[in-house]
């Protein structure tokens, strides 16, 4: 007995020593910039009193401020309504591709790899890649001259995707749509590929059409990576700011602002250090919100 117990002890310690790299690694590059940004955000630190380290600690006054910035709110709400819509055509479609691709056909696996490039592309070129398709003269961006080839615009008149406040959100939103769609179908197709085809081949025996197939085997099954998707779709989306400043900067007139991208320009911009900090904190509650909120789910889910 005490030799098991010694031999145990001995793993335990030769466990820790394993995690120690990744918990330094957590501590040094996610644990001091979290707990230094959210000590900054109580101070009032912008250009004038960065030098020297003579400011002084504010409580919760950078937060009152912040949320009666109009702006701000304005960021937030359309942080919100950029995920939303983001969320829905990268899962509706990223489902449909998952369903297609788990059938077996010819070059399923080319055309599969192919649509994979626009996630493996980085979020950068990407934006400069949507940016130039989405310029505003007929003859400068490919979107516009394909809408009026089809008639559906007049050359004239192109639409100001980039320049006007409504069409400026829709396009960053479709940009996004086109990293996101493909990690979507990637997810989902494991998701699928985890379905026995023994329980469709009972339930085909048992009467049931592909439709009942699909509401009663299919979603259920899928659940878990269905969650994972909406929660790490969530995430990703949220906190968007490569893709959104590359291609609009937050503009026009703030039509495009994002939480992330106005904390940028509050800190490096208008160098207003501690509301910048204020603002990605915001960002970080509004995320372990969402975190925790998945996290009683799969509670919930793995007790029933």
């Amino acid at each position: 007995m005490h030799k098991l117990l010694s031999s145990r002890s001995r793993e335990n310690r030769y466990g820790y020593l394993f995690i120690l790299p990744a918990l330094l690694y957590m501590i040094l590059l996610i644990g001091y910039p979290l707990i230094y940004n959210f000590n900054l955000s109580f101070k009032n630190l912008d250009v004038m009193t960065f030098r020297g380290d003579s400011s002084i600690y504010v409580g919760f006054e950078n937060y009152k401020t912040l949320l009666a910035d109009e702006v701000f709110i304005q960021a937030l709400r359309q942080t919100f309504v950029f995920t939303f819509w983001c969320l829905i055509f990268q899962f509706t479609f990223g489902f449909i591709l998952a369903l297609f691709f788990s059938r077996k056909f010819p070059l399923a696996g080319l055309i599969r790899g192919t649509i994979l490039i626009g996630y493996m592309m980085p979020m950068s070129v990407t934006a400069l890649v949507f940016k130039n398709m989405f310029a505003t003269g007929t003859n400068e961006g490919v979107i516009n001259y394909l809408l009026s080839v089809l008639g559906a615009v007049d050359p004239a008149s192109p639409i100001g995707w980039l320049i006007g406040q409504q069409e400026a959100l829709w396009a960053v939103i479709i940009a996004n749509c086109w990293v996101g769609i493909p990690f979507n179908m990637l997810l989902l197709t494991g998701g699928l590929s985890g379905i026995s085809e023994d329980i469709y081949e009972a339930a085909t025996i048992d009467g049931a059409n592909s439709i009942n197939r699909f509401i009663h085997i299919t979603l259920p099954l899928l659940k878990p990576a269905i969650l994972s998707v909406l929660m790490l779709g969530f995430i990703y989306t949220f906190k968007v700011f490569d893709l959104i400043f590359v291609m609009t900067k937050g503009g026009p007139l703030n039509a495009t602002q994002v939480l992330s991208t106005y904390s940028y320009r509050l800190s490096f911009t208008e160098y207003k250090f501690s509301m910048g900090a204020t603002g990605a904190v915001i960002l970080f509650l509004c995320l372990m919100v969402v975190g925790l909120f998945y996290l009683w789910l799969v509670r919930n889910e793995e007790s029933n």
